[in-house]
């Protein structure tokens, strides 16, 4: 079975796994990262979003061979040490999750925005397409928006 190196959380990573695996089996069921979810397995509803370098991917729908030698970051990669992300801090005070099945992935979407862009707009925020069958969107929009000024 091939190997396949990254760099997951900060710390070089090997899996023997098929090329074609997608990324959310391989972090996983071999190696016991579960904070991004399966959800939909088809790339729709996002609960298993997580960044490859500074981009939002679904690793359900990438093939583990594609993050070959790069950087993956899962919402376990997010905190440093006990010190959370401003798009953390900001989820708690803005009491974002309701059964928060789908926060890691929205927290990695909007950290992802709040890297490509530091005052998000609107549309910005609008065009962030992960789920929440809770409807907190309008809480995860104030969270956004306060990370994005904690973080200005």
């Amino acid at each position: 079975m091939p190997n396949h190196s990254f760099t997951l959380n900060g710390e070089t990573v090997d899996v023997d796994a098929p090329d074609d695996l997608p990324l959310l089996w391989a972090l996983r069921d071999k190696l016991g990262v579960t904070g991004p979810k399966y959800g939909c397995g088809i790339n729709v509803c996002k609960a298993c979003t997580s960044l490859l370098g500074d981009e939002a991917i679904n690793p359900c729908s990438v093939p583990v061979s594609a993050v070959e030698g790069q950087e993956v970051t899962t919402i376990e990669g997010l905190a440093d040490g006990d010190v959370l992300h401003p798009v953390q801090e900001a989820w708690l005070e803005q009491d974002v999750a309701q059964c928060g099945y789908c926060q890691p992935g929205q927290i990695m979407a909007a950290v992802a925005l709040l890297r490509r862009t530091s005052t998000p707009t609107d549309e910005d925020i609008r065009a962030i397409e992960n789920v929440c069958r809770c409807g907190t969107y309008f809480r995860i929009r104030k969270a956004i928006e306060s990370a994005a000024a904690k973080m200005a």
